[in-house]
């Protein structure tokens, strides 16, 4: 039964953010690291990372996609072991350097509604962090966990330390109200933040490295319907336990020519561009591209 099996699940993650706890950032970040290196293929099966390398980079040799398998899990560990110490990220400043500083304050200081978008990259928790930190007042769009025990820690967590606001994606056979809980902040003018890069069946097949994948309209709906701009953001591990958070200017986008669908190929093309830069660091265990 899966309730049985969440519930060793959550004896286990909380024995390990317990021991996370007791060594410390960088050492649980290291240990993270090789554990996931170590153990990561019991939990995610490795061909279908395999497969999703192969879609999206057909041209990679063995060696190659074995070391970016390598280096996601070994990022995946870290961003696992790094939840604990989710308040020292919070209170500290020299661990996440932002660039485009400047245009961040700029969408701040116009009023103009912005939605931030990007992908699980690095710890990409930190993303609406950061925002929440430079008074950027975000809802973040998550999607909250499938084990029933584990998942209101984590909520708890993201709301005390990544931002207040958080709206639970709808999840097919699930009852919450996200959707109302989204409605609302856009009629409000809220700035939002989204994840783009998960496969999505509410959303459309849109080409994703030249395969079609799900992807969430929301971006595009909250521009053509709601007048939002929207504001791409890179997150990058730098040297293990650093970070660097790219934002970029809003995209270029009108109203006459635009639609949802030109709108979110070419947010799945910078989604690429991101991709292309660190395939390491992005999380290739989702089912991307499934039918």
């Amino acid at each position: 039964m899966k309730i049985i099996k969440y519930f060793f699940e959550f004896i286990i993650v909380i024995t390990l953010f317990i021991f996370f706890k007791l060594i410390g950032k960088k050492n649980a970040s290291d240990i993270g690291c090789n554990l996931a290196r170590l153990l990561g293929s019991l939990f995610r099966p490795t061909k279908k990372i395999e497969d999703n390398l192969n879609l999206a980079f057909p041209k990679l040799n063995q060696s190659q996609q074995k070391k970016i398998i390598n280096d996601m899990w070994c990022n995946f560990g870290r961003t696992f072991a790094e939840y604990v110490f989710l308040n020292e990220f919070q209170k500290k400043t020299n661990i996440v350097k932002v660039e485009g500083m400047d245009i961040l304050h700029s969408a701040i200081s116009s009023n103009k509604p912005t939605v931030f978008i990007s992908g699980h990259f690095a710890n990409f928790e930190l993303m609406a962090m950061e925002l929440e930190k430079n008074n950027a007042n975000i809802a973040a769009i998550y999607r909250p966990l499938n084990n029933k025990f584990l998942n209101p820690i984590m909520e708890y967590w993201r709301k005390k330390f990544i931002c207040p606001n958080q709206i639970p994606k709808n999840i097919p056979g699930t009852k919450n109200d996200g959707t109302r809980q989204f409605i609302k902040a856009a009629k409000n003018n809220m700035n939002i933040a989204v994840m783009v890069d998960q496969s999505i069946t509410q959303g459309k097949k849109i080409n994703f490295f030249n395969h079609e994948a799900y992807t969430t309209l929301i971006p595009a709906q909250l521009f053509l319907k709601y007048n939002y701009q929207i504001i791409p953001i890179h997150l990058e591990r730098i040297q293990n336990h650093y970070f660097t958070m790219t934002i970029y200017a809003p995209m270029k986008l009108d109203k006459s020519i635009d639609n949802e669908i030109s709108i979110t190929k070419k947010i799945n093309q910078i989604i690429e561009s991101m991709i292309n830069k660190n395939p390491s660091q992005w999380i290739w265990t989702h089912n991307r591209w499934k039918s």
